[in-house]
């Protein structure tokens, strides 16, 4: 029998780093390192007492699941089992892999899963093994935390999602040993990747003031009114919550009924309008609407007594009269996106019980009505937890956008964070500019008594699709007054606004509703234009109590559902009129689009 031989590994050349800039490297990273020390200690004085008793309620919860597990030592030995034998099996398939054959797979990623691209998780026998080792650990990890009894099933979704948290962090991809393209970008380039990633994350951790802020992207590329935020407008009137734009028409005559967008205020407006090519406000101005819109301010301190109620005076109904003088409307249409969309189900709710009825049709996208399957957010609000949340913002007198942020990446911490961990400090890359990933960054504060009664009332009580138990402006709010006609748009993959929930919510309303079911997730879903040609909806004019039996005979037609919603819409906005050019009626110019709020960053 002929002697097999083990393959040759074709290792790159070893590349010497620079003295020079190794020099520089280091008198930077020694620099930063002495500020970062001195941010770390001041953030411990203040925030270190409500981390500590984060940790000590997740610890709790951990160490109550160790003995459920324990309690049954049957089921633990059964796991250990089932465990060895597939490393059994793996370890029988990797050894003729170390004498030239190919490595055979006995457990697969996940479809979707980006962590293990690189060529080498596959072709080499030594990172598939490592692979496939940690895919069975994390999966009889998370399989036993599955399978433990004794918990509810909210508790057991939180144990799951923090088991989830605990196992993509160990995942191989994230150290530098064990990930190919780390090890093979290492030795190319004589470590200086390491050496340029330390200097990455001390600037990140000096940007976060003590704490890791990673950069998804290039902060310096972009400038709103420049690059993002094109559309032309004007601002035209102001509140102390927020400035009103009216975008410049595009064609010569325009709907009678102007378009209100109430923006979510958790983040800024200029999602809808990153680009010309892929903007929401730039393409409905193209189809003829006067387009109005809500650019909310990005709070600080001196506003942390402002309330649910300040959004709903000082937002929509001022701008409702606002545009009235700006127009001579009294009625317009109105699209709110995530938490705009729930403002915008609480004024017309507000207005019916006034008996004073102004918005002829509501567009919701991805919009949480009923709270009571919020999906994985559900983890961060227990009592505890809010608890916790609200002495810190009682110190500060808001909620950092930062923490949201971090909140939402978590939801999605492959693609959000650990990528990015990975790129900028393993690889020593430098983020690359996008916008998209730059609006996410440019995160928004939210005043402490705002948002604790967001939370409170809604995610944790679920009281605004109970009539009259919330109560704003003196007035109590009942969706089933809301009789206008109603577009609801949600995404299948949206982890913040899960579209069963979102589907919930639309049949509260007692108007006509159709629902439409778009592809993608809570962004790329509604922003998502005719021209890119790109996923799907699907809809169903059926109004049914359960999202399975409506989704059951949906119809689905692929591309964008703006046209869709344009075909709706125009039946709700009027004849034409001539277009109207901001500052044209009563309300006069303040400044240029996109305006000073939204270009107020948090430091």
């Amino acid at each position: 029998m002929a002697e097999q031989k083990t393959p040759e590994v074709k290792l790159p050349e070893f590349k010497m780093p620079d003295p020079a800039q190794m020099a520089q490297l280091f008198s930077h990273i020694a620099e930063k390192s002495q500020v970062i020390v001195k941010e770390y200690l001041n953030r411990q004085k203040n925030d270190g007492a409500y981390d500590l008793q984060d940790q000590m309620a997740l610890g709790k919860s951990f160490l109550d699941l160790t003995q459920k597990i324990m309690s049954d030592p049957a089921k633990l030995a059964q796991a250990q089992m089932d465990l060895w034998k597939n490393y059994l099996e793996l370890w029988q398939k990797a050894v003729p892999a170390l004498f030239g054959q190919p490595m055979e797979t006995v457990v697969r990623e996940q479809k979707g899963d980006k962590r293990f691209k690189h060529d080498d998780w596959q072709d080499s026998a030594l990172f598939s093994f490592i692979k496939q080792s940690y895919l069975l650990t994390a999966g009889a990890i998370q399989n036993m935390v599955a399978n433990v009894e004794g918990y509810d099933d909210k508790t057991k979704r939180k144990l799951q999602f923090y088991t989830r948290q605990f196992v993509d962090a160990l995942s191989p991809s994230n150290f530098a040993l064990t990930n190919p393209e780390v090890v093979r970008t290492t030795i190319e380039t004589g470590g200086e990747n390491l050496i340029n990633g330390l200097k990455n994350m001390l600037d990140d951790i000096e940007r976060g003031k003590g704490k890791l802020n990673i950069r998804m992207t290039d902060l310096n590329a972009f400038e709103l009114g420049k690059n993002v935020a094109t559309t032309p407008g004007k601002v035209v009137f102001q509140t102390e919550m927020m400035q009103l734009l009216q975008f410049d028409p595009s064609t010569p005559e325009v709907f009678k009924k102007p378009l209100l967008i109430f923006p979510p205020w958790i983040n800024k407006y200029y999602i809808m309008d990153l680009r010309p090519k892929n903007s929401l406000i730039k393409w409905a101005v193209d189809q003829g609407f006067t387009v109005f819109l809500m650019s909310w301010i990005n709070p600080d301190e001196k506003m942390a007594e402002k309330a649910f109620d300040d959004y709903l005076k000082d937002g929509p109904l001022a701008a409702l009269d606002a545009i009235e003088q700006a127009t001579g409307e009294r009625e317009v249409n109105g699209l709110g996106y995530c938490l705009g969309g729930t403002l915008l189900a609480i004024t017309n709710a507000y207005l019916a019980a006034k008996g004073t009825p102004r918005i002829s049709s509501g567009t919701h996208m991805t919009t949480m009505l009923d709270f009571a399957q919020p999906g994985e957010l559900e983890v961060f609000i227990e009592e505890e937890q809010i608890a916790s949340l609200e002495k810190r913002m009682a110190a500060k007198g808001y909620l950092d956008g930062s923490e949201m942020a971090t909140t939402f990446s978590a939801l999605r911490a492959n693609d959000l964070m650990w990528s990015f961990f990975i790129s900028n400090y393993l690889l020593g890359k430098d983020p690359f500019p996008f916008d998209l990933l730059y609006w996410n960054s440019d995160s928004t504060r939210m005043p402490a008594k705002m948002h604790s009664f967001y939370l409170r009332n809604m995610y944790q009580h679920n009281r605004l699709v109970q009539p009259g138990a919330i109560s704003l402006l003196d007035t109590p709010i009942d969706l089933g007054q809301v009789k206008v006609p109603t577009y609801f748009l949600s995404a299948i993959e949206d982890h913040i606004a899960p579209w069963k929930s979102n589907y919930a919510g639309s049949v509260r309303l007692g108007g006509p509703v159709r629902f439409v079911l778009s592809g993608s997730g809570h962004i790329a879903g509604p922003i998502n234009p005719p021209s890119a040609n790109k996923y799907f909806y699907l809809t169903n004019p059926k109004q049914v109590a359960d999202p399975d039996e409506w989704l059951k005979d949906a119809k689905q037609t692929d591309g964008s559902w703006w046209p869709d919603w344009f075909k709706w819409l125009s039946k709700n906005a009027g004849e034409k009129v001539p277009a109207r050019v901001p500052g044209a009626g009563k309300l006069p110019v303040i400044e240029d689009a996109p305006g000073s709020y939204v270009k107020a960053r948090l430091a």
